[in-house]
């Protein structure tokens, strides 16, 4: 990935004059581009590893694989955020890890570990690099200096049992890599985030990611089977069978802590037979409440698809104005996406229960175009947000996810404290919403807000992001449903767990990571 903003070099590409056009009209701004530094003048904080530690890494994973290169620390100086964009493009010297450490297996991830510990070192444990929440900033809070644990070493897969459709696969195997090797055996993990172009199997395992098939398919934390962690007190190996009552489920203390508590190093996932068929089906409903009803009566009866997802008005009002209209039919309200797959005949049978309710709801089809035109750029955004950046306008994301009975209370009270947040800063914004993630009792909203950059846009975006957040505890939403804790939310999840949560959290970290060596700053309040 480039250092600066999403994704690689091929994938950018300038604002087509009709977005420059809306953006002259809607927010006052040129359109033009601003220049952006090399990466070979991008000054970083001086490294702070010492000449023993160096050479006791360098013991362990071999000195080719030990790197304190400006390139190699400047590509894992943080996240993919706006607010890490934002402090990349900044003038001054950017935090970077004081070395990239590339383990081969988990045993030199263990050593790693103890040489660490025993030496003071903080260490960050790097998948992708795509976290949106600072969850892979180089913080080496009380300690010296800090690593970046690149695992891209740790990239096979390890096993397949075709009888039970699990497949084991290395933390460092990326989303396009798993469906490539599990494909090599008909098979398919189903698991599509934005970010699946290039975050990690561990990542997604860290973070408990939920990718947009996760109607159909589950969240990744419902796909484990068994894990593999390194820690600093030894190795973990949890997951002996499909269910058990064993005391608690200890998956659950790893699948979602952020490289905390220990360093995922293996993965046995559920997977399922690569689908004979897709069938695509969109949607438009006269209003969003209309829509979200229509959602949770499909999940609530059993006949999700495997893809399920509806835009606000303001969200659907967009994708209008960036396609001209939606698969050559313009149509107002919102616009939901279905897709169904598995053999033709259970696709067929699926999606015609699913387009009568939704059709019972109050939705008009639309054809399978707007979906298929989804699909096709469903990966895409991040780049449109970095072009939006390049010309002074600030754009970015945050979701939440709550109960039926509370979404409508929800989203508006989030959509008030952007808008008035960013208004009362004299830069009025266009909050757009939409549902990606649904559930029998509740479903995730997810909000992308664009606004004029104003002389300080990081403080402006952190003071909007601030009082969203306020809102979503306040309203009973949680603080967020798939982009993870990290440094951002870390804030506000002591009054979503509770005091003795924190206390649990933190009792766990003991046992596990005593000198305290793995992601500080992260996750743990």
């Amino acid at each position: 990935m480039v250092w600066d903003a999403w994704g690689v070099p091929s994938g950018h590409a300038p604002l087509p004059e009709k977005i420059r056009t809306l953006l002259a009209q809607v927010f006052g701004v040129s359109g033009e581009p601003v220049a952006r530094r090399a990466a070979d003048d991008v000054p970083l904080r001086p490294r702070a590893l010492t000449g023993e530690q160096l050479a006791a890494l360098s013991a362990v994973v071999g000195a080719e694989f030990v790197s304190s290169e400006h390139r190699d620390r400047l590509l894992r100086a943080g996240g993919k955020s706006t607010p890490d964009l934002l402090r990349r493009r900044a003038e001054g010297p950017q935090d970077a890890p004081d070395a990239v450490v590339f383990p081969a297996d988990h045993e030199q991830v263990l050593a790693v570990l103890a040489a660490c510990a025993e030496r003071g070192i903080a260490v960050v444990p790097f998948g992708g690099g795509t976290s949106v929440v600072g969850g892979v900033d180089p913080a080496r809070g009380r300690f010296g200096a800090v690593i970046a644990l690149d695992l891209r070493r740790l990239d096979a897969l390890v096993d397949v049992d075709p009888i039970s459709l699990t497949a084991t696969l290395g933390a460092g195997v990326t989303g396009p890599q798993a469906e490539k090797l599990l494909g090599a055996h008909g098979l398919s993990l189903g698991h599509f985030p934005q970010s699946f172009e290039f975050a990690s199997i561990g990542g997604f395992a860290a973070t408990r990611s939920s990718g947009q098939a996760s109607v159909g398919y589950g969240r990744f934390d419902d796909m484990i089977q068994r894990l593999r962690i390194a820690t600093p007190s030894g190795t973990v190996e949890l997951g002996r069978a499909p269910a058990s009552a064993a005391g608690p489920d200890l998956r659950e203390l790893f699948a979602g802590s952020e490289g905390t508590l220990g360093v995922i190093t293996e993965v046995t996932l559920r997977v399922h037979p690569t689908p004979e068929t897709v069938a695509y089906q969109a949607w438009s409903f006269p209003d969003f409440a209309t829509g979200a009803a229509a959602l949770r009566t499909v999940v609530q009866t059993g006949a999700a698809p495997t893809v399920l997802r509806l835009s606000d008005e303001a969200e659907t009002g967009l994708n209008l104005a960036r396609a001209g209209d939606v698969g050559g039919n313009a149509v107002g309200g919102c616009l939901a996406i279905t897709t169904f797959e598995g053999s033709a005949a259970h696709a067929r049978a699926r999606s015609a229960e699913a387009n009568a309710l939704l059709a019972a709801a109050g939705g008009t089809a639309l054809g399978e175009q707007p979906a298929r035109d989804w699909e096709h750029g469903r990966f895409s955004a991040p780049y449109l947000r970095d072009a939006l950046l390049d010309v002074g306008i600030l754009c970015e994301t945050l979701e939440t996810a709550t109960s039926w009975s509370n979404l409508a209370e929800l989203k508006t009270k989030v959509t008030a404290a952007l808008t008035d947040s960013l208004t009362a800063q004299g830069t009025p914004a266009l909050v757009m919403c939409h549902i990606s993630h649904t559930y029998p009792t509740g479903a995730s909203l997810y909000f992308t807000v664009v606004a004029k950059q104003a002389d300080d846009p990081l403080a402006q975006w952190l003071i909007a992001k601030r009082a969203a957040s306020d809102a979503i505890s306040a309203t009973g939403g949680t603080i967020t449903h798939h982009h993870a804790i990290g440094a951002d939310h870390r804030p506000w999840l002591g009054a979503e767990i509770g005091e003795v949560g924190v206390r649990v959290l933190r009792a766990v970290k003991q046992a596990v990571d005593p000198a305290g060596i793995l992601n500080p700053g992260k996750l743990i309040p």
